[in-house]
């Protein structure tokens, strides 16, 4: 692999995770991010689902401690999004490059997987964070769905 590749693989990122985040603490979520997203920030461009759990948590830690460009993309709209997840993007604003709204009118799984799809297909690589007791969940189905585009998957089990 060249600098060359190493840098294009860098370039844009999907993050995908639980929910479900309350087992662990702020600090270590921090901790993970630091040694799983860190590597990657630089000069990178990360497209966030706009969820609550692994998704707001992401965005205030890359918003606070990086440069990185951010996204965040909903299924829908923001406003009808977690209240955790509109918090996370109020907050973090002035960091964030894009929000996408795709404008689905249900809520539902399918909008989350359209969604979580539409990222994978824009960026050239996958860190993914589930948790480790949810074996199918919208988390595992983007990592593999990476996986069915042949693009790079890096998983963190939390």
């Amino acid at each position: 692999m060249t600098t060359y590749d190493t840098k294009w693989i860098m370039r844009t990122v999907t993050i995908t995770g639980t929910r479900r985040t309350g087992h662990k603490t702020t600090a270590e979520y921090a901790d993970l991010f630091e040694l799983y997203l860190g590597p990657f920030a630089q000069g990178a461009h990360f497209y966030i689902g706009g969820a609550a759990g692994i998704d707001s948590l992401a965005l205030l830690w890359l918003a606070d401690r990086t440069a990185a460009a951010i996204t965040i993309v909903a299924p829908s709209t923001m406003g009808r999004q977690p209240v955790e997840a509109q918090e996370a993007v109020a907050r973090s604003r002035g960091r964030i490059k894009e929000i996408v709204e795709l404008g689905e009118a249900e809520l539902s799984a399918p909008a989350y997987h359209a969604r979580n799809r539409w990222m994978v297909e824009r960026t050239s690589m996958t860190i993914g964070f589930p948790h480790a007791t949810e074996p199918s969940t919208g988390t595992w189905q983007t990592i593999e769905y990476t996986a069915e585009q042949r693009k790079p998957r890096l998983i963190v089990p939390v």
